[in-house]
């Protein structure tokens, strides 16, 4: 099993990353989530990753987090009716840790907003999900693809969320905002701090 691959970021688009290793080229997919933390081409990266074998095609996923990448691996592994396709739409849609917050409070009408998932998935996610997802069960949800691969504390993000929310923001905007801001922060950040960065 190939469980991370490190190597030159040659291209990058919000669902496909190609890094050159050793003379070969590995197309990667990944998430938006993913793609938001990749270096610039030509950098150096590191992503976490799962391979699907089939009959007729190998297929390479890549994550910015071991977080990221084992969250993937429960929806595929654990909830019916969604896929490899299905999974890296909803992790592009949503971060990891609003994606567990949302599982656990039963906020199906959130899962629901992701591309592909429609009431009936977001409520299979949430009854065979809840128990895998609860607090501290899914590490290093958020951070950076390598070489900054720190991760910040998924509180503050998930509670400066929760305050765009209660400002009237949508569940997905607000968290794809939070993102850009802690990108734009570092790993650091305070809920505060990511807050007025994401209303900026």
């Amino acid at each position: 099993m190939i469980t991370s691959i490190q190597g030159l970021l040659t291209a990058a688009t919000p669902l496909h990353a190609t890094i050159e290793l050793n003379g070969f080229g590995y197309e990667v997919n990944i998430p938006v989530t993913t793609a938001e933390k990749l270096p610039a081409v030509g950098a150096t990266v590191k992503l976490h990753t799962h391979v699907i074998y089939r009959e007729d095609a190998q297929t390479l996923y890549g994550f910015a987090t071991t977080g990221d990448r084992d969250f993937f691996r429960l929806m595929i592994d654990h909830v019916t009716g969604v896929g490899p396709k299905g999974a890296l739409g909803i992790m592009s849609r949503l971060s990891v840790t609003l994606l567990e917050s949302a599982i656990r409070s039963g906020d199906v009408a959130t899962l629901a907003k992701c591309p592909g998932i429609g009431k009936k998935t977001a409520e299979r996610l949430v009854v065979e999900l809840k128990a895998k997802v609860g607090a501290g069960a899914i590490s290093g949800t958020v951070g950076t693809a390598s070489p900054a691969g720190t991760p910040s504390a998924g509180h503050a993000h998930q509670d400066a969320v929760a305050a765009l929310i209660a400002l009237g923001y949508k569940a997905p905007d607000a968290d794809a905002a939070v993102r850009q801001a802690s990108l734009a922060l570092g790993a650091k950040a305070t809920t505060e701090t990511l807050i007025k960065k994401a209303l900026s």
